[in-house]
């Protein structure tokens, strides 16, 4: 199993900060102006757990992927 972040779009408030901070595993969608968690192999978690701590609205978490 590997973690995968996952983004609740009802509560993002689109302040960018994960494009920021982890723009490898984060894209804002040009077609609906959703920012979304980009298809990969292993994320990084570390990296990930920055974003989620400063994430405003709480909006971004990990799920177990099988």
């Amino acid at each position: 199993m590997s973690k995968v972040p996952v983004i609740n779009i009802e509560y993002c408030s689109d302040c960018e900060t994960c494009l920021e901070l982890c723009p490898e595993v984060f894209a804002k969608n040009r077609t609906t102006g959703l920012i979304e968690v980009q298809d990969m192999e292993k994320y990084p978690e570390e990296k990930i757990h920055e974003v989620i701590s400063f994430c405003p609205n709480d909006c971004i978490c990990f799920s177990e992927n099988a």
